[in-house]
């Protein structure tokens, strides 16, 4: 049964049987990936391994999904450099179809920054870009500073909390909300659609698709109406320059229209905030489990930024991304067709031997460290990578300079998220004591 009380009745041993008939010689998992059990104790490292050390790219019987209820097939992509090689080559892999499990709708193609190419998604990202001028990020590095000691400040008032969602979670969305420019009245309206829509994907939390729908909406009608006002009211914010901006394309004026712009809001209200938590909180738990490292990340600021390239790479905030083949070609000894769906999973490829030594050790001076958390380069490099550094590192340094004898005071509890989508793990509750 899924999330929405549905029962779907396929024979799937008929139709994995006339798949690898089809396809004999494609190297075909036996395990499904999409199984929420498999996720329900933590990201399931040493399954990865066990598959990418025989080999680093597999087959993937076709398995559903709440929103494909028919089966999705893809190819599983685990090892780090064949990762690093979907990402780069867009004009092999192609992200018109979108990043997730779910193929994009047909309008949707081609309309946000993740589901376009070069060199439409080029432009896009130009003028994103216009949006984050010097100034503009000077003054939001400022806001990360006020908003973490604003999140702390608020936490540290009660004797115990939820660290994910006190602060792992509302420290990103207070930065996209002042991205967004949208007002502090509205952030716990905001911040409570956003979080119904992140977590109702896991069956366990038994959310009605009613609640979910209409947070759905409100959350979409809301960014609507705050485009609107942001492009006839420009504020002081990124998202009154993006509602106004044109940038001049080969002689041409480009801009995005308010449909584009309202999808752009969904994109960055959800995928920016999700990212960004999962880190935190993975972060704190890995150092809570590592009193050494705790210890010298609060006593050696010089090793704040490789702790938080390791805090990146330990939680891979996302787990999987994928692309769609443009033309039939090779991959990891696998013959990919044109067409074929193609998943990178980033976790597996961040704890691939091959490119780290000890990949199972958390370790804050790990350098160099070229994980793939914000994919594996290329033209979708994400562009919330700078943000997202920042609010880890000051999480931490904070954290760790007024607060030195924090402690969790309980058992950890985790959800599965997004495996509709794409899969993804997140802490819902981490219980902590703030000891200054």
């Amino acid at each position: 049964m899924w999330s929405d009380g549905s029962v779907h009745d396929v024979d799937w041993d008929r139709i994995h049987a006339e798949e690898r008939a089809a396809r004999p010689d494609a190297a075909w998992l036996d395990d499904d990936l999409l199984d929420f059990a498999a996720y329900r104790d933590g990201i399931p490292y040493a399954r990865y391994a066990a598959l990418r050390d025989t080999r680093p790219v597999w087959r993937h019987p076709t398995a559903p999904t709440p929103r494909s209820p028919g089966g999705v097939g893809f190819w599983a992509v685990l090892g780090h450099p064949e990762v690093q090689t979907v990402s780069r080559d867009w004009r092999t892999y192609s992200a018109l179809q979108g990043f997730a499990l779910t193929t994009a709708r047909p309008d949707m193609q081609d309309r946000t920054i993740l589901t376009t190419d070069p060199p439409r998604h080029t432009r896009i990202r130009k003028l994103i870009s216009a949006g984050f001028t010097p100034r503009m990020i000077a003054r939001l590095d400022e806001l990360v500073v006020e908003r973490t000691t604003q999140v702390l400040d608020a936490a540290a008032a009660r004797p115990t909390f939820n660290f994910v969602q006190e602060v792992a979670y509302r420290l990103p969305m207070h930065m996209i909300a002042d991205i967004l420019g949208i007002p502090e009245s509205d952030r716990d309206d905001v911040f409570r659609w956003t979080d119904v829509i992140m977590r109702h994907t896991d069956p366990a939390l038994g959310m009605s698709m009613d609640e979910v729908r209409a947070a759905e909406g409100a959350l979409f009608a809301y960014g609507a109406q705050l485009g609107a006002q942001k492009r006839r009211h420009p504020d002081d914010d990124v998202w009154s320059i993006l509602a106004n901006a044109t940038i001049d394309d080969d002689g041409e004026a480009f801009t995005l229209d308010a449909g584009e712009l309202d999808l752009f809001f969904l994109i960055l209200t959800i995928a920016g905030s999700e990212t960004t938590r999962n880190a935190i909180s993975t972060g704190l738990c890995a150092l809570h489990a590592d009193a050494a490292a705790r210890e010298r990340l609060r006593d050696d600021p010089t090793v704040a930024a490789t702790a938080t390239e390791e805090i990146l790479r330990w939680s891979s905030p996302v787990t999987c991304h994928l692309r769609t083949a443009t033309l039939t070609h090779e991959l990891g000894g696998q013959t990919i067709e044109a067409g074929d769906r193609v998943a990178m999973f980033f976790p597996a490829a961040n704890r691939d031997p091959r490119a780290f030594a000890d990949p199972d050790v958390f370790d804050i001076t790990r350098d160099p460290n070229p994980h793939v958390a914000f994919g594996g380069g290329g033209v979708h490099y994400c562009l919330g990578a700078h943000l997202a550094r920042r609010e880890i590192t000051l999480v931490f340094r904070e954290l760790l300079t007024r607060f030195p004898d924090w402690e969790v005071t309980g058992p950890v509890s985790q959800i599965v998220t997004g495996v509709e989508q794409t899969v993804a793990v997140s802490h819902d509750d981490i219980p902590v004591r703030l000891v200054p």
